[in-house]
């Protein structure tokens, strides 16, 4: 018996691409990388301050639909095409995840549109 439940975003690429924002297995939630694409208008902010934010805010919302939060979350994957973006982005990583900190990795790596410049992916685990 599969126990999964999905959980979208309601963004055009998940079903074009064949893929869930995230996906809750038992007490694990999976949250699939996500970008910085602005959820209202489905614009990419230019500056990686905003996209981040952007991010963040996606996550939040797959997570509290999944009953789950930030507090909750065990590792966290950061992938830019430009490490030194990365700096501009930790007050608002220290602000969602300081008070209980996941395992983290950074990679720098291309994304699929040369206008991103963060894909942030996350797991939880639900207590």
């Amino acid at each position: 018996m599969d126990n999964r439940r999905h959980i979208t975003s309601g963004s055009p690429f998940e079903a074009r691409a064949g893929y869930s924002r995230a996906v809750v297995a038992g007490n694990m939630v999976f949250v699939s990388g996500t970008v910085g694409r602005d959820p209202e208008t489905n614009l990419i902010p230019e500056g990686v301050e905003d996209q981040c934010r952007n991010a963040l805010a996606i996550i939040a919302t797959a997570l509290a639909e999944a009953g789950a939060s930030f507090a909750d979350v065990v590792r966290v994957v950061y992938y830019l095409p430009d490490r030194r973006d990365f700096e501009a982005c930790w007050p608002m990583l220290h602000d969602a995840f300081a008070a209980h900190p996941p395992a983290a990795t950074m990679v720098e790596a291309g994304l699929i549109d040369a206008a991103m410049k963060i894909e942030i992916e996350v797991t939880a685990v639900i207590a």
